[in-house]
């Protein structure tokens, strides 16, 4: 989600109170430092520990900053710190010992139930008033498949709950069904990559059809949804010669629970096509998959020329593009000794921040202090598919 027109969650002022949040945020770090003293390592190559000391206090930070708050008493879910922290954070519990879902995890179920909940009565995260046309059914569009997605990981392998069928039926009938966007949703838009540019559409379809992937019942047969997955698929494979490299790993991460979602040689190319883009030192880098030459909007061209590529990411390895990779390739059945995984996975135990248990990564959309707490919204991203593919491969 931007932040300060970068990643959604940013309302009209807010960045005049991030020194109040910063305080914040340094005030949570020492908590979960105190609390990480009593957990362990997974592993004497990365600090496990460190790990989720950092994503508890980034999304401590995030749920409480007057940036991400709705109405209602619930705050937005981004897709750069909330939703990655959603998928992640419960790989940690059994490293950890821990004996049940983090604070973070609680609260951030909470909030995406209560809006599953009041689905007609809370307000969109924007409005088309104030933050520019169709932005309130965008907003509605992108909610939805979050949380269905979020609610679906939660539940497994255990059979849905009534919340989480609820999120499912908010986010079907916002399924588009006619024209050349028929199967996928509406999604918001600000031109920003990897999660609103003008291509996000599929990111989002992508997305849903990982939350179907993750029902482990008998969902997926039920008849009531069988048109809409058939659309759903029809999208993801009619459009997929027109997504940048980024989105088809999305897709590619999605059939890896979804039998039948794309054929073996679909799958086989997408995998040779990223592997070939993997750098010397086993990382990846997100700019390099980021942007495609078809269907370019020229505000986004102009930012992958004025700003990307004056950060380190024109040619440095960076932990978002890294860990998903590496986390995708793991979802689809690729060998832990296969060279280019067990490569990927070096960089990651290699490249986490030693104070502060972070893997560092950049906006593609602004230039910012990468340390700062905006700043640090792809570095939340980037920790939790770390976590995700480390955890994996242990």
């Amino acid at each position: 989600m931007r932040t300060t027109r970068d990643q959604p969650g940013a309302s009209p002022g807010a960045m005049t109170k991030i020194r109040a949040s910063a305080l914040l945020l340094l005030f949570l770090a020492a908590g979960a430092s105190a609390h990480s003293a009593t957990l362990s390592k997974t592993s004497d190559r990365w600090n496990a520990t460190k790990a989720a000391a950092y994503l508890d206090q980034r999304i401590a930070w995030w749920t409480t900053w007057p940036g991400s708050a709705r109405d209602h008493g619930t705050f937005c879910i981004s897709c750069h710190t909330a939703l990655p922290y959603a998928l992640a954070r419960p790989a940690l519990r059994a490293a950890l010992k821990e004996s049940g879902p983090a604070l973070g995890e609680r609260k951030l179920w909470e909030n995406v139930t209560t809006r599953v909940r009041l689905w007609k009565d809370v307000n969109p995260y924007y409005h088309d008033k104030g933050d520019g046309p169709h932005k309130s059914d965008e907003a509605r569009g992108t909610e939805s498949v979050l949380n269905a997605l979020i609610l679906a990981s939660r539940d497994a392998p255990a059979a849905l709950t009534d919340d989480t069928r609820l999120a499912f039926r908010n986010m079907w009938s916002l399924q588009k069904t006619s024209g050349a966007l028929s199967g996928s949703w509406s999604w918001l838009q600000f031109d920003n990559e990897p999660f609103e540019g003008h291509d996000s559409n599929y990111y989002g379809a992508a997305l849903a059809a990982l939350a179907v992937g993750n029902v482990q019942d008998n969902y997926r047969s039920s008849p009531d949804i069988r048109r809409n997955l058939e659309l759903l698929a029809g999208y993801l494979n009619r459009e997929y010669p027109k997504q940048s490299p980024i989105n088809q790993v999305i897709l590619l991460w999605a059939s890896g629970n979804w039998p039948g979602l794309i054929t073996p040689e679909r799958r086989r190319a997408t995998m040779d096509s990223v592997l070939a883009k993997q750098q010397n030192d086993g990382g990846w880098n997100l700019a390099s998959l980021a942007w495609s030459w078809r269907d370019w909007e020229p505000l986004a061209l102009l930012k992958m020329f004025t700003r990307s590529y004056g950060t380190p990411l024109k040619s440095q390895s960076d932990g978002y593009a890294t860990a998903l990779l590496a986390f995708t390739l793991e979802k689809v059945g690729v060998s832990r000794d296969e060279p280019h995984l067990t490569r990927a996975l070096a960089w990651l135990e290699h490249n986490q921040d030693p104070h502060d248990g972070q893997w560092l990564s950049y906006s593609l959309n602004n230039r910012r202090d990468p340390h700062s707490p905006t700043g640090l919204f792809m570095s939340d991203a980037a920790t939790a598919f770390a976590v995700l593919a480390l955890t994996a491969a242990n």
